[in-house]
């Protein structure tokens, strides 16, 4: 009735206002903040805020007869039911077999798709992924990750030096890289590229008063979480381990990856000489453990695959020889892995974080007391209010400012965590037949932007990222026309 009518209104009233998100017609949406927030936008774009169709979805909404919570099954996410709004629909998915799109007919700038078709085999094997790329059968690997990919990518740098004057005098002028492959020779060797990532591996430092066996945790103390920091070689780390040309990292937000962000210079470490091991030695004896006398046996935790235990032989190896402590490398099933991490069920274990969005907060987040993806239960009311400075800051560089203090406390003095390496991601496609493939480091990859170049259909002209000034920041746009 009436009456019911008038309640509805008030409790939509009441729920708008909470929320801060309105339609104010039927193309434009309102949102109010509760504060600053100048990567909003950028939030905007990621893929948890992509719209979807509330009917649909409701049909495979479920109560949970035991707690009474909606639980939403994920039927709506199948073709032929899946509905969405993007330049290709869904219509075949066969779990762990494929998945097949098509060109949708309702998009909004259909004419401009340059492809009919997308067909994505589900390939577990890397070995298997890489020769289905050489036989032709699929013409884009967009994770490349055989342990020979290593040798790959010194072919490549082989070819390279063959063409090293060309190569130079592109780079000099700020070609893209796919751009600089595009204008050297055919040959297989250059068909692999490492591009940097928006992205971090580190080590976990559970960081709780008591292990989970109940004894004191030594790596609650901050001196002895830096000391271990600083005897890595990083260098080797990146170079002998992973071998795919990535930069040994100090900090966790990538330097030179957000405009007007100034990365904090962090610890030195192995790498940089027998200077930086003596000083973590020094540290070490000053939290009572001089030459690594009475340090408990380190575990390091990391799940199988990935070549993480080449990794943690290498960290093992250099935190004997340099601190003297013993070490063991503890490797288990992801799904166990996965739940000692959110139970802080480990004393060192591996870790990595790709940036969600263009801002320094979504790396300094992982460290805010109480965050849902801070394994290391690692709290510093510290670094808590410099956080809560940065949101309350209107002012765009001051509110950078406030960020690098925060990064810089992580890095240079608490040291939860030990950044490892900044990620790079493996693609393998032939410049020469694929357009459309961008070297973003977010991995930000527009499929209705991919042409298959010389089939006669769509533009078939070549795209890249736009050249970089002599000295300047490297691209964050989209793909633009190349040079």
């Amino acid at each position: 009735g009436d009456d019911a009518a008038v309640l509805w209104e008030q409790t939509k009233a009441k729920f708008d206002e909470q929320v801060g998100v309105r339609a104010v017609d039927d193309r434009t949406l309102r949102v109010e903040l509760a504060r600053p927030a100048p990567y909003f936008l950028d939030l905007c774009g990621f893929a948890v805020f992509y719209p979807v169709y509330p009917p649909l979805v409701e049909r495979y909404e479920r109560p949970d007869p035991a707690t009474g919570r909606l639980n939403v099954q994920s039927g709506w996410t199948k073709p032929p039911y899946l509905v969405s709004n993007g330049p290709f629909r869904l219509t075949a998915w066969r779990f762990k077999r494929d998945m097949r799109f098509a060109k949708s007919p309702t998009y909004w700038d259909r004419a401009s798709i340059n492809i009919d078709t997308v067909a994505v085999p589900s390939v577990e094997d890397p070995n298997a992924a890489v020769l289905a790329f050489r036989s032709g059968a699929v013409d884009w690997v967009s994770d490349v990750t055989p342990t020979y990919r290593g040798d790959m990518l010194a072919q490549k740098e082989e070819f390279y030096r063959e063409h090293r004057a060309e190569v130079d005098r592109m780079r000099a002028l700020g070609w893209d890289p796919i751009a600089i492959d595009r204008a050297l020779p055919p040959d297989p060797r250059k068909n692999i590229s490492a591009f940097p990532a928006f992205g971090t591996y580190f080590y976990n430092f559970n960081c709780e008063a008591k292990l989970q066996d109940g004894r004191d945790n030594p790596f609650a103390d901050p001196r002895v979480r830096r000391a271990l920091s600083m005897a890595v070689d990083k260098r080797r780390v990146a170079e002998q381990a992973r071998r795919i040309g990535e930069r040994p990292a100090r900090t966790l937000v990538p330097p030179g990856s957000l405009a007007g962000y100034h990365s904090p210079a962090g610890l030195p470490c192995a790498s940089d000489g027998p200077e930086a091991v003596e000083q973590a030695r020094r540290l070490l004896a000053q939290a009572g453990y001089p030459g690594g006398r009475g340090f408990i046996t380190v575990e390091i935790l990391f799940n199988k695959d990935g070549g993480h235990d080449l990794i943690a032989e290498v960290v093992a190896k250099d935190w004997e020889e340099n601190l003297g402590i013993q070490v063991t490398l503890v490797t288990k099933e992801i799904k166990v892995f996965r739940n000692d991490l959110k139970k802080h069920n480990f004393m060192v274990s591996r870790a990595g974080w790709y940036g969600d969005y263009g801002d320094p907060l979504t790396f300094l987040d992982i460290n805010k007391t109480g965050d849902g993806n801070n394994d290391r239960n690692f709290s510093n009311p510290a670094y808590d209010a410099l956080l809560e400075r940065a949101a309350s800051e209107v002012d765009a560089p001051k509110r950078l400012r406030i960020l690098e203090q925060a990064e810089a406390m992580i890095v240079d003095d608490q040291l939860p965590v030990i950044p490892l390496f900044h990620y790079s991601q493996v693609y393998l496609f032939n410049p020469d037949r694929i357009s459309g493939i961008s070297s973003h480091p977010r991995q930000e990859e527009n499929m209705y932007q991919i042409d298959v170049l010389g089939d006669g259909k769509g533009a078939d002209k070549p795209l890249a990222l736009p050249a970089r000034a002599p000295g300047g920041q490297a691209a964050v746009g989209g793909v633009g026309a190349a040079p």
